[in-house]
């Protein structure tokens, strides 16, 4: 699913999606039908307060169905933190319709090391 979407971080390299999705303060929820995996998100969690959504993503033929708000609704209590935060650019009227408050962000990234990374 991640290479449909062109998130290429965790489909090029497995071995590394499978680290991160099993680091402490990790929680990854799996949708399944038929015993077919249709969508699966993961959180980073202090357990107490703070909670970041980090990927949500959902097949095609599922979306707009209750998929991802399942994942979410089942994710909160294992998270057992009171809110959770996320970045959108693609989404935004499925995230405006849950409860929420909407704020201002930022993405950061390391510095750049030459010229070439410009």
């Amino acid at each position: 699913m991640c290479s449909q979407e062109s998130w290429t971080s965790y489909a090029d390299d497995r071995d590394r999606a499978r680290e991160v999705f099993a680091a402490p303060g990790v929680v990854a929820v799996v949708a399944t039908a038929s015993r077919h995996i249709i969508g699966f998100a993961y959180f980073q969690t202090d357990r107490a307060i703070q909670a970041h959504l980090s990927l949500l993503v959902v097949e095609q033929t599922f979306r707009r169905l209750g998929v991802a708000k399942g994942i979410i609704s089942y994710a909160f209590p294992l998270l057992g933190a009171t809110r959770v935060d996320l970045i959108t650019d693609t989404a935004e009227t499925f995230y405006r319709s849950l409860s929420h408050k909407a704020e201002s962000g930022f993405r950061l990234y390391p510095p750049r090391t030459s010229t070439n990374d410009m």
